[in-house]
């Protein structure tokens, strides 16, 4: 058991108004690993009003120097405690060790260095030159300020990559910020706010409130005044609501939201069988990711083909093991589980063909697996192929030519990332060009990195997380003009 998490207020570790918890459960059996702070209304306006405190009346905002120096303290102290965020990682969120070398814990603490390096080294002022207007010379400077009080929203499916992501930027900005973790996984989010303490970040600046009631807590987050930006990773249906909220008082938002990725294999191909087969990567963290890809097209002619291939595939892949170096683990919750099953469900009605998997493994009668479960016969106006499913399902669907190919791939209403796999690199990249999404990869390239900018077109979001756009997201732009000449 894990002893009780608490919340981050003002610089001080508290508990929950009225010493609220609740349970705090691990994915692989089902059972409590602990009891995590249940923050209340009245918890999360201490800690919005400690954030706002702390960006308007201290030089957070803006002294450069003594925030990085602030913030690489802190980014030794996350670093050291590696194997805290691994631990949670595997028993709060359900990641196989495979995942914990990867996003669930490794790469991100591994982006943070990159991240405070271009905030120290960021041209803060520009110089844009003089220009003539209305008959007065004037020349214009361009200042970056931070946003003010950013309120960080996290998902479950891979909390520490994002509850890092979105912190370190916001803060190396110059914001404060309020970090209101998933339900379903409040440690790792304590965490960050435990060892902010340890680092001695000043009171204020980073505050974390966990919650098991999601609706309330996060509705009044995005909905209070004192909020100047929201940066929200999670569910499309979420993401809309959150934007209609910010929408009343034009608050900053930008969003990153679900996906239903396609992955083009091209009939030029060299080692056919050996991509085809890399579409069993949808069971990585079993699924839960909104850039993975879920829809695999392949060459009308070789479908049949390519299915035996990937039966294979997904029947060799070990899972349930926590400590083993595996890449699928469990879903996250019984409710997870019984929205992929209901999924899989509606596959087999709309007439698609389970090739493998589809239940609830016999062997594991405890926590929340569904097996890696393939259809083939896909047709993309189905809604297996159209929604956003976050379990271990691979849907395959032929197409007839490269045209055909990328209409299907921009048949949807996501478009965060995708992939095409071909012989031929113009192909590709013409290929790549054409479809609607953030991200893409042409022959296995690998787009996932702190200096990259990730984010997607169409309803998978608005704006962009890490890299140079991910960080001038936590920026406003002014532009001062002075009378030239003039001695400023």
């Amino acid at each position: 058991m894990y002893p009780n998490s608490k919340l981050l207020i003002d610089g001080e570790l508290c508990e929950a108004e009225c010493g609220s918890t609740y349970p705090d459960i691990s994915p692989w059996n089902g059972k409590e690993i602990g009891q995590a702070a249940d923050g209340s209304l009245a918890d999360l306006d201490r800690a919005i009003a400690a954030a706002r405190r702390a960006f308007d009346d201290s030089d957070w905002a803006t002294d450069h120097a003594k925030r990085i120096a602030a913030l690489r303290k802190y980014a030794e102290v996350l670093k050291a405690n590696r194997q805290r965020f691994a631990d949670l990682a595997r028993d709060e969120v359900g990641a196989p060790g495979a995942t914990i070398f990867s996003a669930a814990c490794d790469a991100p603490l591994g982006m943070i260095d990159g991240w405070l390096d271009f905030a120290e080294n960021y041209e803060w002022e520009q110089d844009i030159g003089t220009a003539e207007m209305f008959g007065m010379i004037s020349r214009r400077k361009v200042w970056k300020e931070p946003v003010g009080v950013v309120a960080a929203i996290t998902p479950w499916n891979v909390p520490n990559q994002i509850n890092i992501a979105k912190v370190l930027p916001a803060l190396a900005a110059g914001c404060t910020v309020v970090l209101k973790p998933a339900p379903e996984t409040p440690m790792c989010g304590a965490l960050m706010g435990e060892l902010a303490v340890e680092a001695g970040l000043p009171a204020g600046v980073l505050n974390v409130i966990t919650s098991g009631d999601a609706a309330s807590v996060g509705a009044a987050l995005v909905a209070d005044p004192r909020v100047d930006a929201i940066s929200f990773t999670g569910s499309t249906g979420t993401g809309k609501a959150i934007m209609a909220s910010a929408a009343q008082r034009v608050a900053k938002v930008f969003l990153e939201l679900g996906g239903k990725s396609a992955s083009i294999i091209l009939d030029d191909v060299e080692d056919f069988a050996g991509t085809v087969a890399g579409g069993a990567m949808v069971c990585f963290h079993a699924g839960q990711g909104c850039a993975t890809i879920t829809r695999l097209l392949v060459p009308r002619a070789r479908h049949d083909e390519a299915v035996a291939i990937l039966k294979a595939a997904f029947e060799s892949i070990p899972y349930g093991d926590p400590d083993a170096p595996q890449i699928m683990g469990s879903l996250i919750s019984k409710r997870q589980q019984e929205r992929v099953l209901e999924y899989i469900a509606i596959g087999k009605a709309e007439g698609a063909t389970l090739v493998t998997g589809g239940g609830i493994p016999a062997d594991k009668t405890e926590g929340f697996f569904v097996e890696p479960t393939l259809f083939a016969n896909v047709s993309n106006d189905m809604r297996i192929a159209q929604e956003e499913i976050f379990g271990p399902v691979l849907v395959v669907i032929p197409y007839d030519d490269d045209e055909d190919a990328i209409r299907i791939a921009n048949d949807s209403q996501y478009g965060l990332s995708g992939a095409v796999h071909s012989s031929n690199m113009e192909r590709a990249l013409n290929i790549a060009k054409r479809i609607r999404t953030g991200t893409f990869s042409i022959n296995g390239g690998m787009w996932y990195a702190g200096d990259a900018p990730f984010g997607g077109y169409k309803q998978s979001g608005i704006g962009r997380e890490s890299g140079a756009e991910g960080f001038e997201e936590y920026l406003e732009t002014k532009c001062v003009a002075l009378p030239e000449p003039a001695s400023a």
